[in-house]
């Protein structure tokens, strides 16, 4: 149901089995981390994230794709949506990327893809973001790519013993329609 999606610079393939040691990769690195919702230290554990990437197909309330650059078969990040909802045409979007590729636009190029398809081929009118407060470059990634920011949730969650707040972003298909 879901094709690979290629970029100017891009190559971005459904998440498959064989790309645990991948996910281990970015999701064990603090880094990447930081802001996240999941962090693994071991390929067993990872299986709990490679099942979630499943369950999204299986259930059909999403889908994540790895990407590459062009002309190499190693893997540098992930985007995808989850929360997919086909009877209020919404979903969410998350991205993450490897440290040594940080700064490059790689993530905006890939989340456009991803973009593209969900309003384009998956007829959704909503995609929201949520942030982790302090994460500025997700924001700025966000608002690169016209999302609109909704509003901040006051220490919403628990993270390491403290609470952080999440920060609410929107993009409707008639906003993504107006810059394409």
């Amino acid at each position: 149901m879901y094709p690979d999606l290629v970029t100017e610079r891009l190559i971005l393939c459904l998440i498959k089995p064989s790309d645990a040691e991948f996910i281990l990769q970015g999701l064990s690195d603090k880094r990447v981390t930081e802001y996240y919702a999941v962090h693994f230290d071991t390929l067993e554990a990872v299986q709990e994230q490679m099942q979630f990437y499943d369950s999204l197909i299986q259930n059909n309330t999403g889908a994540w794709w790895a990407f590459s650059l062009k002309g190499s078969n190693q893997l540098i990040g992930a985007c995808g949506l989850s929360s997919l909802e086909a009877e209020h045409q919404k979903a969410e979007i998350g991205f993450w990327l490897l440290p040594d590729y940080w700064g490059k636009g790689y993530v905006p190029e890939a989340a456009r893809a991803v973009l593209k398809y969900s309003f384009e081929q998956l007829a959704l009118n909503r995609i929201e973001a949520i942030v982790e407060g302090g994460n500025d470059q997700s924001e700025k990634v966000l608002q690169k790519l016209g999302f609109i920011r909704e509003g901040r949730l006051r220490e919403r969650e628990i993270k390491h013993g403290r609470f952080i707040d999440l920060i609410y972003y929107s993009l409707l298909k008639t906003e993504w329609q107006g810059q394409v």
